[in-house]
């Protein structure tokens, strides 16, 4: 698979004068993140006057990654723009809809044959449209392409909320839904609010049983889920450059746990190691050219506070092994309280499962000091008291590690080794008995570890460490054990200590792997056929949303009033539902589905004002739609958090809701409600979310106006006769309100390239 050395040597060769353009344009030295945003901006001028976290600017990203369970919404939505071939670099990667349950090999069987139909759309769609197809089984995207496609400097955006991951090679790589990934596609420039700068200084070096996945634990407890919104994080000195590529890119990766547009990280020594340890010694090559430009200036990390909009220090010689959780990825625990913590709050102290890998852990780094653990506890005669579980990041992972003897350690152990996908992570977890939602506890080196994630058990409790902590823990089968200070007592009933774990960065022997399973498309696609059977329940062709109708909206129904955290995943739920993601008439079925009703404190039960019944919401809504009724949803803060799942904000467009009302958004969903042709409102006066009554009709006024930085109105009508009258404000540009007009951002694009 080509890595695109040509258009990597076009983004360099303009990348000097930019940068040198761009410093003196804003007169003052520049941090990575600018460098990297201005050397893309589409006029590839800088201008002082953009102001972070206010101005949206136009950039020209260098590629577009899609995993397979967004790639189809995406890809369907890019069949209607009525080009022959994507304008830039894409690629589709299968590693979503496999499911864990027994192990790799049969859990890979399973789902080529349940997901056939879809894997042959993504492969003929991609194979038409000139996109690189990677089959199931050939790994995580973020790995995927962190080995294969980031590059220092490089600008890309990706289906899926972690694709900050390659932020470890210095890329600046944005999540974005697909309605995004489309545009890009159809080569129109992506639009970005300008990001806040958050610095994160580290000092000192890691040692003993301290990784990089502590660091963006400690970050995240720092931050919380939402305290990165609408910044990138950027990760300097002495500290950072002590990290290798795949560190860093555990920690940019769970940078979308604190709300961050993307982290990353500057060029330096290890990231030209692992470039060369990948085969890619030609982009290393060419990042030395331009090294200085590569990183920060030494002004910026001088005086970082003069520079960034927040300063964090963290000294990794004294950072402690962290614990996050249970059901949030920023209740941040050093492990030197965490035992306190668990007997404190009555979590449950024995731990069931151990799970290692995932898209933020699965480096060959991550599998060989997790490896070093396993064979101790067999030298030891220590059996593993809880499940546990390994999943690669990618086939030449997988490979190159069982070529290393690292996975046999793992079985002797009593470990399960699972397919190269995302799997538990993602809620891809066919898990034995989690339907008895019994009260339990796992641990995981995952990213995020929300009620019901992993195994759809509300009473699991889910904490996230690192790979190292993970195994060891899994060899205690007990949350109150500290590997660094605590004995376990063996098989010969012999008091035994865990030792410091060891590792490599990269494989002394190089990677390796037989079959990658990439699949390049035709040069020439035109006679390509793109399968889509019309009677299928999980794929269906796209019809348009209907332009705005050119009035105020009047007579809204409030659908529900969502109470506390709604994130992507209350909104349109994955695990089971992850098969219908081709289909939106199906999958709109599990819209808002997990999201608690304000008013009766439950799930999936709101009040149709048609009937004075409680209902579903999904069938409270289609019953709304189908009387030629609009309604309105109402949420908390930060509402949207989570994944990219742009179903979220189609689901409910698809279903005849016309505007989101919240205290605040998360970004990326924000912008996917735009996409769709939606009303994404926040309150001016955050506490009129308590104005809102169950049975309100609500208008929307100041549409025929719609203008960037003007508040709307709503006016809230009370079944008692009684009503409210409320500012509301937005974050709609020139071009967006364009989206909404038109009905939809794709709407507006085949309007121009038609």
């Amino acid at each position: 698979m080509a890595f695109d050395i040509e258009m990597i040597k076009a983004v360099y060769s303009k990348f000097p004068s930019r940068v040198e353009a761009a410093r003196k344009a804003v007169g003052k030295p520049l941090t990575l993140t600018e460098k990297i945003l201005y050397a893309h901006l589409t006029q590839g001028e800088a201008n002082s006057s953009f102001e972070r976290g206010v101005s949206y600017v136009d950039f020209n990203p260098d590629r577009v990654a899609m995993q397979d369970a967004t790639a189809q919404m995406a890809l369907l939505q890019f069949m209607q723009a009525g080009r022959d071939k994507v304008a830039v670099p894409s690629t589709v990667h299968c590693d979503h809809l496999i499911q864990a349950e027994i192990g790799a090999l049969a859990d890979l069987k399973k789902a080529n044959d349940k997901n056939k139909e879809v894997y042959d759309f993504l492969s003929s769609v991609s194979n038409k449209y000139g996109i690189g197809f990677w089959k199931p089984g050939a790994g995580i995207i973020h790995q995927v392409v962190l080995e294969n496609y980031a590059f220092p400097g490089g600008m890309m955006i990706g289906t899926d909320s972690h694709t900050p991951n390659a932020g470890g090679l210095g890329m600046i790589a944005i999540g974005v839904g697909g309605a995004d990934a489309c545009d890009v596609m159809a080569g129109l420039p992506w639009e970005l609010k300008f990001p806040k700068l958050i610095g994160v200084k580290l000092t000192g070096r890691l040692s003993g049983w301290t990784s990089a996945k502590d660091v963006i634990l400690k970050v995240a407890g720092i931050l919380t889920v939402k305290g990165g919104t609408g910044a990138v994080v950027e990760y300097f000195g002495d500290g950072a450059r002590s990290l290798s590529a795949t560190g860093k890119g555990t920690i940019c990766n769970m940078g979308a746990e604190i709300g961050a547009t993307t982290s990353i990280f500057g060029y330096d020594e290890k990231s030209e190691a692992y470039l060369r340890g990948t085969e890619r010694g030609d982009i290393a090559d060419l990042a030395n050219t331009i090294k200085s430009h590569l990183t920060g200036d030494d002004e910026v990390y001088s005086n970082p506070e003069k520079y960034f909009d927040q300063v964090i220090e963290i000294n990794l010689s004294e950072l402690e092994p962290h614990i996050n959780g249970p059901f949030t990825p920023d209740l941040a625990w050093p492990i030197s309280k965490f035992a306190a913590a668990v007997r404190e709050n009555g979590w449950p102290a024995k731990l069931e499962v151990g799970l290692i890998g995932s898209c933020t852990n699965s480096s060959y780094e991550d599998i060989s000091r997790a490896a070093s653990l396993a064979q101790q506890a067999v030298d030891k005669k220590l059996t593993a008291k809880s499940e546990y579980t390994i999943t690669p990041g990618s086939e030449q992972v997988r490979f190159t590690v069982e070529r290393d003897g690292f996975l046999g350690i793992f079985e002797n152990m009593g470990g399960v080794v699972l397919a190269n996908a995302c799997g538990p992570c993602i809620g891809q977890w066919a898990r034995h008995g989690a339907e008895k939602q019994e009260k339990n506890s796992i641990i995981t080196s995952f990213n995020r570890n929300f009620a019901k994630r992993a195994d759809g058990n509300p009473n699991t409790h889910s904490f996230v460490a690192s790979p190292e902590i993970v195994t060891a823990m899994a060899i205690a089968g007990d949350l109150t054990f500290n590997p660094l200070t605590d004995s376990l007592i063996n098989e010969e009933g012999k008091s035994v200590r865990l030792e410091e774990p060891s590792g490599m960065e990269l494989p002394s022997k190089g990677f390796a792997v037989e079959d990658a399973g990439y699949q390049a498309p035709a040069a020439d696609g035109s006679k390509v056929s793109v399968l889509v059977d019309p009677k299928s329940e999980r794929l269906q062709l796209l019809e348009p949303f209907k332009a705005w109708e050119g009035a105020d909206l009047k007579g809204l129904k409030l659908l529900i009033k969502a109470k506390g955290k709604c994130t992507t995943d209350h909104i349109s739920m994955a695990g089971p539902w992850l098969r219908f993601r081709g289909h939106l008439d199906n999958i709109s079925n599990n819209m808002l589905i997990g999201a608690q009703n304000a008013f009766n404190l439950e799930t999936n039960k709101v009040k149709n004002q048609l009937t004075g019944e409680y209902a579903e919401v999904p069938a409270v809504q289609r019953h709304y739609k189908q009387h030629g009724i609009g309604s309105i949803v109402v949420g908390d803060e930060n509402y949207g958090e989570g994944s990219s799942r742009e179903h979220a904000a189609m689901e409910p467009r698809f279903l005849g809701v016309r505007a989101i009302l919240v205290k605040s958004f998360a970004r990326i969903h924000e912008t996917n409600l735009k996409k769709q042709g939606m009303l994404a409102l926040t309150f001016a006066n955050p506490s009129d979310y308590d104005l809102i009554q169950e049975d309100d009709s609500i208008d929307i006024g100041g549409l025929t106006d719609f203008k960037p930085g003007k508040p709307l109105t709503v006016v809230l009508n009370h079944a008692n006769g009684t009503k409210n009258e409320i500012a509301v404000n937005h974050t709609y540009n020139e071009g967006q309100i364009g989206w909404f007009v038109a009905g939809s951002a794709l709407n507006l694009i085949k309007e121009e390239i038609d």
